[in-house]
């Protein structure tokens, strides 16, 4: 993933997660917004210690 990028989804996921959590949605929401994958939005929450929560379909 390019750099800017993955700034740009870092800072998502930090304006969104409380408590280190991530709702699922979100995660997609995130993931549509930035144009990534669900399975780097998934990388970049684990990376940062960030857990997704709330997962319906077991993406995550």
């Amino acid at each position: 993933m390019e750099e800017e990028k993955k700034k740009t989804l870092q800072d998502r996921i930090k304006g969104e997660a409380r408590d280190d959590r991530l709702p699922c949605g979100k995660a997609f929401q995130i993931a549509s917004e930035v144009g990534a994958s669900t399975a780097e939005v998934g990388e970049t929450c684990n990376e940062m210690g960030v857990k997704i929560v709330n997962c319906q379909l077991g993406c995550f």
